[in-house]
């Protein structure tokens, strides 16, 4: 079975002056897992390095 998107809430994101879409930590906790793409706002901390 397919995860429906989720529809953006207010504050889920902010414009930077470049224009970019960046997601903020709420949008992050609501989405309830890490992606792993380093995002700025992540609530995760960062995965453990392989050896």
């Amino acid at each position: 079975m397919a995860v429906k998107p989720q529809a953006l809430q207010p504050g889920d994101f902010y414009l930077t002056p470049e224009g970019f879409m960046v997601f903020t930590e709420q949008y992050h906790l609501r989405r309830g897992s890490c992606c792993r793409s380093g995002c700025r706002h992540c609530p995760w901390p960062p995965p453990k390095p392989k050896k």
